[in-house]
């Protein structure tokens, strides 16, 4: 038989199993997987999932009148990128750029629009920390020194004994969780599983905790569960959040907040909120101005210290802290990123929010992605300087979390 012959045959084959597997596994997280394939910002459609309503007095964050505000092109890595080409042809879906609590640009590409909702990814894990923050505040947590098998003493003979809520949010927790795309790995059945709470109650710690930083979603999903715990009866994840956030905020529209089953499943924190870009937005600005929305304390200032700090005791590097990365040494920003390039970007020094949704990464890297952001907001500060419009501030005026005590020296570049 020739080679081409038993290539196809083989071909067919491999096409054969493929799809037998699909069918037997159809009802299960394997035959979702095969279903499904890699992960995409309209997965909110294929996972069941709890509402959140518009809030009942929804509030624009206003535009700035001014013009210039928003530079058309930036000098990155010694290339000129025209910002409306680059971003049309980088996979963005939408942008938006708010400086001084005023939206100074909001774009809209490859036929997404200001109400359509996509995937946030791990910007989620940072929307958690900041329940984390409400429920102690709200006296359902008594604070992040709080061990975690107060919550899940199931997780008792795993190690977890040892773990406190502030681990899992700073991910030095120790656990054996892997964060790995494989088939083989646990990440993508914790994505596509609806029980997530069989693969989390099979973590076990393996490090002792404070020691060591790894980046595990698994830990996240272990706060989204210790959240569920600590509400009263009745009061889900994103009932929480619609008191927390949404309603607070003057959210314009609805959302999504992904779950693994209905009725009784757990929302999917580590992943899978799906909002609008505009609704993302406020998120930041209100972390802008240390958790405060139009006059009221929407998430505690304290906890946004804490969350946005540098903080390198207990194993935590510099660049993360309490499921938000910082992207510079100095501690002037702070991020929420998610896979396929979702961003909120937070600019202390500038005051400045953006935002950034797309389908992938396009020609650049992670780590290209955030340099750009850094890049830009000092672009952005320029113009303003230069007379780009009558700001209400300075433009390194912002409203800016106290900067904690000397911990060390500092790694130089984030993780």
């Amino acid at each position: 038989m020739s080679h081409s012959k038993k290539n196809a045959k083989g071909a067919g084959i491999c096409l054969g199993w493929l799809l037998f597997l699909s069918l037997a596994f159809s009802s299960c997280t394997l035959g979702k997987m095969i279903r499904h394939g890699v992960s995409g910002v309209e997965d909110h459609r294929i996972f069941p999932y709890r509402e959140l309503k518009p809030s009942p007095k929804p509030r624009p964050i206003p535009e700035d009148p001014a013009s210039g505000r928003m530079p058309e092109s930036l000098v990155f890595e010694g290339k000129t990128l025209e910002l409306d080409r680059f971003f049309r042809e980088n996979q963005t879906l939408a942008f938006i750029a708010i400086r001084n609590g005023k939206r100074i640009s909001e774009r809209y590409y490859n036929g997404h629009a200001p109400d359509a909702v996509s995937m946030s990814f791990s910007m989620a894990k940072s929307f958690t920390s900041l329940l984390i923050g409400c429920a102690i505040r709200d006296g359902y947590i008594r604070s992040e020194n709080q061990r975690v098998t107060d919550f899940l003493p199931e997780l008792a003979p795993n190690g977890f004994g040892r773990v406190r809520i502030r681990h899992l949010l700073q991910m030095t927790a120790g656990s054996d969780y892997l964060e790995a795309d494989h088939p083989l790995a646990v990440h993508p059945y914790l994505y596509y599983t609806d029980d997530m709470k069989y693969i989390l109650k099979r973590m076990a710690v393996v490090d002792k905790p404070g020691t060591r930083w790894r980046y595990k979603s698994g830990e996240n999903e272990l706060l989204g569960w210790i959240l569920q715990r600590a509400l009263p009866r009745g009061v889900t994840v994103t009932d929480y959040m619609q008191r927390k956030l949404w309603d607070p905020l003057g959210m314009e529209d609805g959302a999504r907040f992904c779950v693994d089953r209905l009725p009784d499943g757990l929302e999917k924190t580590f992943c899978c909120l799906a909002a609008t870009a505009r609704d993302f937005a406020k998120i930041g600005l209100m972390v802008l101005q240390n958790g405060t929305w139009n006059g009221q304390q929407a998430v505690p200032a304290d906890w946004i210290r804490k969350s946005t700090m540098l903080d390198e005791r207990e194993g935590s590097p510099w660049g993360y802290q309490y499921q938000w990365w910082k992207l510079s040494p100095d501690g002037h920003d702070v991020m929420a990123g998610g896979w396929l390039g979702q961003y909120i970007y937070v600019d202390y020094k500038r005051n400045l929010v953006l935002v950034r949704l797309g389908t992938g990464f396009g020609s650049f890297s992670m780590k290209q992605w955030r340099a750009f952001w850094v890049a830009l907001a000092a672009r952005i500060g320029e113009v303003d300087r230069d007379g780009g419009g009558g700001a209400t501030a300075g433009p390194d005026s912002a409203l800016r979390p106290g900067r904690p005590p000397d911990t060390g020296k500092a790694s130089t570049t984030p993780p």
